[in-house]
């Protein structure tokens, strides 16, 4: 089965140089500190007295203005380490010093302080990686960065050819949906066909997980950063081949265009989710178009819109997932969501809250979701947890320490609660389940490991016994 077999950057992916942890953080950030002492070693007077304070102010401007843009933005759902801050005025500091330092200084220090600020630019990328644990190695990083091909990735040419051949492991594909129904211009996503897919002359009408990521989000992220395929493999091999099949998404459009998978300004991207991903699986894959077997399952921003897409189309989707995700769709107060969202429409807010959504719909039937939330919300301890639901796990040498995708100013806080409790009000069976950890990608992976029995079972897949 030479088109299946591991590429080069799967062979790694598990394995490598850490960027969360170990020598190599360390390492950048100690060369960053050392090349900026000897750039701004001198001896005169005026050195000291007038451009080394200019650098210092500078720098603690530049700190200043990104801790007040991240908090305005609402980029953040934890606070940042004051390491990060400290590392963006050291940047800003360096560049300063490349500049007023120039006259004057000897070459060895013009050339220290030309290599500190690309350290210290790096210094500062390590610092925002070890928080939100988005790149846990540096293959995996260098396969983001280069668009290196992902787990188990072949073409869809070769998939005819692997019909009927019995595969270990499942294989994905990327796919260039047509946006004719929302016109979205969105990137490549990406589709995995479990084992049992090649089974048989025809593909057989199998179930969907819809899987969607961050505000800053590309479509392979779950593959890249969540690392899930080493769960999927197991899960399937456990299961005679059998899943969902999974779609990667491509909810914003780029990497920082935070659409909260709703039709606006940034995109009608709630209408490319459900008008042209959905009936595009179904046709190109064979896949069933029972709203029972589709689910939706997302991590942060995504976690929003698993409730919001599940909430605003049971005609389409009967179960959710929802990772660390928000209240509603969320970008920042609720004055700058309407604006930045809806172009001031508070209609338009309305039509995508989902709290709203439940209560002018009424009675829901069949719809059942989990909640994963990081704080421990307000409940009277007789939730109970699904079939085949286990509590996450995360080692602790595998983990960043949090703070990516989620709004600071917003209802992450609770949100679990809030929604679990709307739901349960028109029918829908909810579970709230908690853990203590970062928002990071490593308690995204935990929690999608944690629940893909639970999702296999409710989309219609008998599970593994040992789950």
């Amino acid at each position: 089965m030479p088109s299946a077999k591991l590429n080069p950057y799967e062979m790694n992916f598990h394995h490598g140089t850490s960027l969360l942890h170990g020598w190599l953080p360390l390492t950048i950030e100690i060369i960053a500190i050392v090349l900026l002492l000897i750039a701004i070693v001198r001896l005169t007077r005026r050195w000291w007295l007038i451009r080394i304070p200019i650098a210092v102010v500078l720098g603690v401007a530049g700190a200043l203005g990104a801790w007040v843009y991240t908090n305005d933005q609402g980029l953040a759902s934890d606070p940042a380490p004051v390491l990060l801050w400290i590392c963006v005025g050291a940047m800003v500091a360096a560049l300063v010093v490349v500049v007023i330092g120039w006259p004057g200084a000897r070459w060895w220090q013009r050339v220290a302080a030309i290599l500190a600020l690309p350290f210290a630019i790096a210094s500062t990328g390590v610092v925002l990686n070890q928080w939100v644990g988005y790149y846990p190695t540096v293959q995996s990083a260098w396969s983001a960065l280069t668009a290196g091909p992902l787990p188990h990735q072949t073409t869809t040419d070769a998939l005819a050819g692997l019909r009927g051949t019995n595969p270990k492991t499942g294989v994905v594909v990327p796919v260039d949906i047509p946006s004719n129904g929302s016109g979205f211009n969105h990137r490549t996503e990406y589709v995995y066909l479990p084992p049992a897919w090649f089974a048989g002359k025809t593909p057989p009408s199998l179930p969907v997980v819809m899987m969607i990521g961050g505000e800053f989000n590309t479509p392979g992220d779950w593959l890249r950063s969540g690392q899930i395929m080493p769960e999927i493999d197991k899960f399937t091999a456990a299961n005679n081949g059998q899943a969902p099949i999974l779609v990667f998404v491509d909810s914003s459009g780029s990497f920082n265009n935070d659409t909260e998978c709703v039709n606006g300004p940034r995109g009608n991207a709630a209408d490319h989710l459900t008008k042209d991903v959905v009936p595009y699986v179904e046709s190109k894959f064979n896949a069933s178009s029972d709203p029972a077997h589709w689910a939706v399952v997302g991590w942060s921003m995504g976690g929003t819109c698993a409730v919001d897409l599940t909430v605003m189309h049971p005609e389409l989707f009967h179960t959710f997932v929802d990772i660390a995700g928000d209240a509603g769709p969320d970008s920042g107060t609720k004055a700058q969501t309407v604006q930045r969202l809806y172009g001031g429409s508070t209609e338009q807010w309305e039509h995508f809250d989902p709290v709203t959504v439940m209560d002018k719909h009424g009675p829901y039937t069949g719809i059942a979701g989990l909640f994963d939330d990081l704080t421990a919300p307000q409940h009277d301890g007789k939730h109970g947890m699904p079939k085949g639901f286990k509590m996450p796990k995360v080692s602790e040498d595998q983990i960043g320490k949090g703070g990516q995708d989620a709004f600071e100013g917003s209802s992450e806080v609770g949100a679990a609660e809030k929604l679990c409790t709307t739901g349960k009000k028109v029918g829908i069976d909810c579970t709230i389940h908690t853990t203590k950890g970062g928002h990071t990608w490593q308690f995204a992976s935990a929690a999608f490991s944690s629940s893909l029995a639970w999702v296999s079972a409710r989309v219609g897949l008998p599970v593994p016994a040992s789950t």
